[in-house]
C-alpha cells in the first residue's frame, strides 16, 4: 500500500509541476511584446536560435502531440509513436508569424486537457505503455514527466533569450 501511495503522491505532484510551468510562462511573458517575442533569438544558437514566440509554438504543439500519444497508447497496445521533426514544424507551419497571446491561448487551453486526461486515469491505464522510436519502451508516468522536463528545458531557453546571454 505504502508503494502505491508514493506513486500516487509522485504522480499528482508532477501534475502539480506541469500546471504551475505554464503560470511560470505567463508571468515570464506577461510583458513581452510580439517585437520582442518575434525578434530575439536563443542567443546559445545564434542566428539559426529559436525566437521566444517559435518557442512557445513549439510548446503548444508538442502539449498537443504529447496528448495525442497518450490517447493512442489507451487506444493501441504497445502503439509505435510516430518521430516529430521540431526544426521542420517550425517552418511549416511558420511559427514566427503567429501571435503570441493566441500560441499561450491555446498551449492554455491544451493543458487543461491534458491534466484532464492525466488526472482521469486509473491504475490499469497508468500501466500502459509504447515505443518511443528514439527511447524505446514508453510508459504514462514517461510521457506525464516528459512535459515537465519539456517545459523546464524550454522555459531556461525562454528567460535566457529575453535575458540575451
Amino acid at each position: 500500500m505504502g508503494l502505491d501511495c508514493d506513486v500516487a503522491r509522485t504522480r499528482a505532484g508532477h501534475i502539480r509541476l506541469i500546471r504551475h510551468t505554464l503560470a511560470i510562462l505567463e508571468f515570464i511573458l506577461a510583458d513581452v511584446s510580439q517585437g520582442v517575442a518575434t525578434t530575439r533569438r536563443d542567443p546559445a544558437d545564434g542566428e539559426k536560435g529559436w525566437t521566444v514566440l517559435e518557442v512557445v509554438c513549439h510548446l503548444r504543439d508538442f502539449d498537443r502531440i504529447f496528448q495525442s500519444r497518450v490517447r493512442q497508447m489507451l487506444r493501441e497496445n504497445e502503439p509505435t509513436l510516430q518521430a516529430y521533426d521540431h526544426e521542420r514544424m517550425a517552418i511549416e507551419f511558420r511559427y514566427n508569424e503567429q501571435d503570441l497571446r493566441t500560441a499561450l491561448a491555446e498551449l492554455h487551453a491544451s493543458r487543461r486537457e491534458f491534466i484532464a486526461l492525466f488526472e482521469s486515469l486509473n491504475e490499469a491505464q497508468w500501466q500502459r505503455s509504447a515505443i518511443h522510436p528514439e527511447r524505446g519502451r514508453f510508459t504514462m508516468d514517461d510521457a506525464l514527466m516528459q512535459v515537465g522536463l519539456h517545459d523546464a528545458l524550454h522555459l531556461e531557453q525562454i528567460t535566457r533569450t529575453l535575458r540575451g546571454s
